[in-house]
C-alpha cells in the first residue's frame, strides 16, 4: 500500500508494466552503482573483490531484501524464500552471461581472487544451514528458528576472515598473461569522497524503492494468475530484482574491473543468502522453514549445487571453453534450465 493506493488493485497488464518499470529503474541505478563502487574500491583501498562483495553486492541486493522481508511479513512464506534463493540462481547465470562479454579468456580465470573464493565457500555454508533447518523438527523461539541467528553469525565471521586474509594471504593465485590485476585508477580521484558516497546512497535508494514495487507486484501476480509463490518468486520477482547484478557485472567487465564483476555476483549471492533468515524474522507465524512445501527445499539444494560448480570453476581457472565460457558456465546454464523445468512440471 502506497499513499492509499494498492498495486494489488491494478489490472494484470499494469502489474506486468510495473515489473518492467522496476527493472528499468534497477538497470539505470545499477549502471551508476558500478562506476561508483569501482571508484570507492580504489579510494577506500578495500579492493574490488571486497567492495564488489559488500558494497556492490549488498546494494544491488536491496530490492531482494525489500521483496523477501515484505512478502514474508504479509504471510507469503514460499514467495519470500523463493525470491531469495531464485535470486542466487539467476545471478549465477548472470555471471556466465558477463563471461560471454569478455573475449580474452574465461572470466573466472582472469579475475582470480582469494576473496572471491572465500565468498563462494561462505555461500555454500549459508545455503547448507537452511537445509538443516528445513529437515529438522519444527523449533522456534519467539517465532524464530535457532538456525537464523547462526546464519548471521557465520556471515560476519567469514567476512572478517576474508578481510584479514586479503591483507595477509597464506597463498596467492598464480599469475598468467590473462590475469587482470586489481590496481587503483587515476580517474578514481576526480570526485570527493563525500560526492561519491552521496551518489551511492541515492542510487541505493532507487533500487530499494524498485524492490518495493516488485514485492507488491509479485503478490498481485500470485492472486491474479493462480501461480505458486515459488514460481512467481523464481521467474518474476527474483529475475527482476536481480537485473541490477547483470547490468553491474557487464558494466564492470567493460570497465576492465573483472574482480569487481565476479565479486559483485558472488558477494551479492552471499548477501542474498541472508534474506532467508531475514524472511524468518519477518514471518510472524512461527518458523518460516516449516511453513513451506518441498519446492523451496528443492530450490535451496539446486542452488547449493550451482554454487559448488561455480567454486570448482574458480579453483580450476580454465582459460577458455565453449563459446568462451568454462565448463562451470555450461553446467550452471543446464542446472538453471533444469530448475525452471522442475518448478513448471511440479
Amino acid at each position: 500500500m502506497l499513499m492509499g493506493f494498492s498495486i494489488q488493485d491494478l489490472a494484470l497488464p499494469w502489474v506486468f508494466a510495473l515489473f518492467v518499470l522496476s527493472g528499468v529503474m534497477i538497470a539505470v541505478a545499477g549502471t551508476r552503482l558500478t562506476g561508483l563502487v569501482d571508484q570507492l574500491a580504489d579510494r577506500t583501498q578495500l579492493g574490488e573483490a571486497i567492495s564488489g562483495g559488500i558494497l556492490l553486492g549488498a546494494t544491488t541486493s536491496l530490492p531482494d531484501l525489500v521483496v523477501s522481508s515484505s512478502v514474508a511479513y504479509e504471510g507469503h512464506a514460499e514467495m519470500a524464500l523463493s525470491n531469495a534463493l531464485g535470486g542466487i540462481a539467476i545471478q549465477t547465470v548472470f555471471l556466465v552471461i558477463a563471461d560471454l562479454t569478455y573475449r580474452r579468456s574465461n572470466l573466472e580465470h582472469a579475475a582470480a581472487s582469494l576473496t572471491n573464493l572465500f565468498q563462494a565457500t561462505l555461500l555454500i555454508v549459508l545455503l547448507a544451514l537452511p537445509l538443516v533447518a528445513f529437515t529438522t523438527p519444527p523449533t522456534a523461539l519467539l517465532g524464530v528458528h535457532p538456525v537464523t541467528p547462526l546464519i548471521f553469525l557465520v556471515y560476519v565471521l567469514v567476512q572478517r576472515m576474508a578481510r584479514r586474509h586479503r591483507d595477509e594471504p597464506a597463498w596467492r593465485p598464480s599469475r598468467t598473461r590473462e590475469t587482470v590485476t586489481d590496481l587503483p585508477e587515476a580517474r578514481s580521484n576526480v570526485f570527493s569522497m563525500t560526492f561519491l558516497w552521496v551518489q551511492f546512497a541515492l542510487a541505493a535508494a532507487v533500487v530499494a524503492f524498485a524492490g518495493y514495487l516488485i514485492a507488491e507486484s509479485g503478490i498481485a501476480l500470485t492472486q491474479k494468475t493462480g501461480l505458486s509463490g515459488t514460481l512467481v518468486g523464481v521467474l518474476f520477482t527474483s529475475s527482476t530484482t536481480s537485473f541490477s547484478e547483470l547490468v553491474t557485472s557487464v558494466a564492470a567487465v567493460r570497465r576492465g574491473a573483472l574482480t569487481l564483476a565476479v565479486g559483485g555476483i558472488i558477494g551479492g549471492n552471499a548477501f542474498d543468502a541472508l534474506l532467508v533468515p531475514v524472511s524468518d524474522l519477518a514471518y510472524r507465524d512461527g518458523s518460516i522453514y516449516h511453513a513451506v512445501g518441498t519446492q523451496p527445499v528443492f530450490l535451496a539444494t539446486a542452488t547449493l549445487l550451482m554454487t559448488t560448480v561455480l567454486l570448482m570453476g574458480l579453483l580450476r581457472r580454465q582459460k577458455r571453453g565453449v563459446a568462451n565460457i568454462g565448463f562451470e558456465g555450461s553446467i550452471v546454464l543446464l542446472l538453471y534450465a533444469a530448475i525452471v523445468a522442475v518448478l513448471f512440471l511440479g
